[in-house]
């Protein structure tokens, strides 16, 4: 046995430089690439990793989140797992081409020719003015270029920062949303949907943000609470009576198509039937029951115009009423009235409204009401809740357009048995979250919209023929074929035709819908694991053992993969799925990029280590919102600390001497019980891990981690420098073996360091290095953890007495009695010569008590000054 250290150990072990230093070792030899050669479906754990939107910058909550899912991949791949850690990058969506727009000053428009070598007005911004009036309009494939240049960029900067926090990614297992194999599957499997009678074309309401000017899915709602205001409207009955209704939406009663009251409503039942006449527009409209009609909500009795909001859509296909939308794609009321106003007079009222917008239209429709003395009293002011797509900052309009849906289960009953099915079946962690996937399921009240009125996203696959007069065959869609993919619609021609006859009559006219977003993410399994491209590597990791996603897209993402794996596959897409929760400020806020209260990490990085930002990170369980302070990243500090400690320690068991094993030489009844404890923290750290809860794994191995620190080195110190040889080897070996597991232990969630301080002994990586066994360590047969558990205490207890006493630690010990129960004493007397070492005791004595105390400690004189 030498005590000569390993010569590659630095004097001053650090942290700054390990990112580099080790990010560049494991990709040059490929520590983290993924191997098929010989494996077994059972032998891979593969990850269904969330693509991060390309469109900006990465936030801390991305950190966070992606720690968690970086500590399970470490953790299987040293459980001997073949890991299939893939990255992909959300390109597509109305997030890029905002960034695209206000970057490069320019905007779409599909109607102007490409033009060769476009230089943009600016780039970054330059201080100019991103004012859509100021954006130069270009061609739609000149658009697509610089949307493709820009998420390219923003991808190279996002996989540096990924690198420096250590993601144990396989980055030759890559995709983009919006590369040609994303497309080509993405089409794929739409065709395939359409052509088992999943996908379907309709007119129908739709949601409408008039600012981006397109279609919105149910999943990309949200409430804002607004200002509004009840207005008081008579209509008018056929013997000269009058019904009175409240409205917040007066600008809509051109559109209106009957009034409506709960079947139950002994006010109104006798109405039902009947008719009224429109206020100022005089159109006959009959009164309908409905149950969604809410008795005690105004007068009782409401109007149905189409359309003023989502509960309009329901009561217009559920009683089968006509449509007199008024409603422009613009948010700006049309020019043309409804047929059904033919007198002059209320065209003429409508000839006031047309063009305006929805604010200013109602401000007349009031003025109009006002005249005709049918607003009774004054609006009265309230606050409710309006729908608003998830990124506009104008409520939604609801407009009849022709769009794209895949069935999801709103109105297939068995579809949705089988969703709220595989939620069932799905292994969810934390697993309270399973109640937001079945809510959403349950709550489903239309099928999925999947088409986008954009420019930058995956073309939806289909063109129309054009009748002898230039009409589009809605009804006869001409689907690509399988070796078209991938197509744009927009700029290739539909089989059977060229170029010439687009547009013609007798030719035809290509799709310019795009996919939603989600309608591409929701393939991630597909597009990661190769499915049509590679289907050998496809059986072999799907379904996936793990989604990891954050929370607030469990209806989206979550859901929609769920879906999309049901259609096409008939079963679940993964085994489980990990929920990180939230990131939010000192305020207890969520952060986001709109609240302004986004916290970049790549400083954070920079100022405290990837370990430090990690270890906050690993020490929030799964669905639990973490707060952040920059100016006082307290977790993060204590993490910097552990790392430095795991370094320093390092070190310190090298300096003291090398163990070719050990584990044939540990026999100290005090090093027994160390390697015992640490065999039951393996054991725990394990199970947590097991069970995805990460922080418990670390939180138990830390616990052990400071109290080997500060109380077992301190107790075996002195042995281990000039104990005798069987001792001195006991404690050496006992030492080497604990760094060994604890830097494996350790090595999920603080890679950097683990790996620094494991180089120093090994040639291999630590990440490759097995997962340490429990049964495997020494002792815990022969010890027990009750030893270095009373040591400590005993240890401690010590030095108290000596901080009571004001004195330093090294201040000997003339004597010092330690009592507790017979038991106690046995097993304490077994560390008695380590704890004398270690608390310079001259006379250590026992005697019997009920607790574990140190008496009579009687110090030596300080020196005289």
């Amino acid at each position: 046995m030498s005590s000569a250290q390993p010569a590659n150990i630095p004097d001053k072990p650090a942290l700054e430089g390990l990112e580099a230093k080790w990010g560049e070792t494991w990709e040059s030899q490929g520590t983290h690439r993924f191997d098929r050669s010989g494996a077994t479906r059972e032998s891979i754990y593969s990850i269904d990793t969330p693509p991060p939107t390309a469109s900006g910058s990465l936030h801390i909550g991305h950190v966070f989140s992606y720690t968690h899912t970086d500590v399970v991949a470490r953790f299987q791949r040293m459980r001997g797992r073949r890991v299939f850690y893939p990255m992909g990058w959300d390109d597509n969506g109305l997030p890029t081409e905002r960034r695209v727009q206000n970057y490069y000053g320019v905007r779409c428009d599909p109607s102007l020719p490409y033009t060769t070598d476009f230089v943009p007005p600016f780039e970054g911004g330059d201080g100019k003015s991103t004012k859509a009036a100021d954006q130069k309009p270009i061609s739609r494939r000149n658009f697509i270029e610089l949307c493709e240049r820009l998420t390219a960029e923003d991808e190279v900067q996002f996989e540096k920062l990924w690198r420096s926090l250590g993601l144990s990614v396989d980055w030759t297992q890559t995709y983009r949303t919006i590369g040609p194999e994303a497309l080509f599957t993405s089409q794929l499997a739409f065709l395939r949907n359409v052509e088992r009678g999943e996908a379907y074309q309709a007119m129908a309401p739709t949601l409408w943000d008039v600012t981006f000017r397109t279609a919105v899915a149910q999943a990309e709602l949200e409430d804002r609470d607004q200002p509004a205001a009840y207005h008081r409207v008579s209509f008018h009955q056929p013997d000269g009576g009058t019904i009175e209704i409240e409205t917040t939406r007066p600008e809509l009663l051109p559109a209106c198509v009957a009034l409506v009251a709960h079947p139950d409503d002994e006010r109104y039942k006798p109405l039902f039937g009947s008719t009224v006449t429109t206020p100022v527009f005089g159109v006959e409209v009959p009164i309908l029951a409905h149950h969604l009609a809410q008795p005690d909500k105004g007068s009782g009795i409401a109007m149905i115009c189409t359309f003023g909001d989502v509960t309009d859509v329901i009561w217009w296909r559920d009683l089968n009423l006509p449509n007199r939308a008024i409603l422009g794609f613009d948010g700006r009321v049309a020019t043309d009235a409804p047929d059904a106003i033919a007198s002059e007079a209320g065209r003429e009222a409508f000839a006031q409204l047309a063009g305006k917008t929805v604010f200013s239209a109602k401000q007349t429709m009031v003025e109009l009401l006002r005249a005709s003395g049918d607003l009774i009293g004054e609006p009265k002011n309230i606050v409710h809740p309006v729908k608003f797509f998830e990124k506009g900052d104008k409520p939604l309009e609801v407009v009849s357009t022709r769009q794209w849906y895949i069935g999801n289960g709103a109105r297939d009953e068995q579809l949705r048995g089988r969703l709220i099915e595989h939620g069932r079946e799905l292994d969810w962690h934390p697993d309270f979250m399973r109640v937001r996937y079945e809510n959403w399921v349950s709550g489903l009240t239309g099928d999925w919209l999947i088409s986008r009125q954009r420019f930058f996203g995956v073309p939806i696959p289909v063109w129309y023929p054009l009748d002898d007069d230039a009409n589009p065959l809605f009804d006869q869609p001409i689907l690509a074929t399988r070796e078209l993919l991938p197509v744009d619609p927009a700029s290739d021609a539909a089989p059977g035709f060229d170029e010439s006859q687009r547009g013609q009559a007798g030719g035809f006219v290509g799709e310019q819908d795009v996919m939603d977003t989600w309608a591409t993410s929701s393939l991630t399994p597909q597009l990661a694991g190769g499915w049509e491209r590679d289907p050998e590597l496809f059986d072999l990791v799907y379904p996936f053992s793990l989604r990891p996603q954050a929370q607030d897209i469990i209806r989206t993402w979550l859901f929609s993969t769920v879906l999309r794996s049901e259609l096409e596959h008939g079963r679940l897409p993964w085994a489980a799925t990990a929920v990180s929760g939230f990131i939010v400020d000192p305020d207890r806020k969520k952060m986001s990029k709109s609240k302004g209260n986004v916290v970049t990490p790549a400083d954070i990085l920079n100022q405290h280590g990837s370990d430090a930002v990690r270890y906050w990170a690993a020490s929030s369980r799964l669905g639990t919102d973490a707060a952040f302070d920059p100016q006082n990243p307290t977790q993060i500090k204590i993490g910097r600390r552990l790392a430095i400690k795991i370094l320093n320690a390092a070190k310190f068991i090298h300096g003291i001497g090398s163990a070719a094993d050990g584990s044939d030489e540990v026999g100290n009844p005090l090093d027994l019980s160390m390697l015992a404890t640490l065999s039951e923290v393996v054991r725990q750290a394990t199970i947590a891990l097991d069970s995805y809860d990460h922080a418990r794994a670390l939180e138990v191995t830390e616990s052990f981690f400071w109290t080997f620190c500060d109380d077992y080195l301190e107790l075996v110190k002195e042995r281990a420098y000039s104990g005798e040889p069987s001792d001195r080897a006991s404690a050496i070996g006992a030492l080497h073996i604990a760094l060994s597991t604890l830097l494996r232990l350790f090595a999920p969630f603080v890679p950097f360091a683990t790996e620094e301080a494991w180089s120093w002994s090994h040639d291999g990586s630590v990440h490759v290095a097995g997962w340490p066994n429990e049964n495997e360590l020494p002792g815990v047969e022969d010890g027990t953890t009750a030893v270095l558990d009373l040591a400590s205490r005993a240890l401690t207890a010590i030095r108290r007495a000596k901080t009571d006493a004001k004195v330093s630690q090294r201040t000997g010990v003339i004597s010092a009695v330690i009592t507790g129960t017979d038991q106690q004493i046995a097993l304490l007397a077994q560390a008695a010569a380590d704890l004398r070492a270690v608390g310079r005791i001259a006379d250590l004595g026992f005697a019997e008590g009920d607790e574990l105390t140190v008496t009579d400690v009687v110090l030596e004189a300080a020196p005289e000054s």
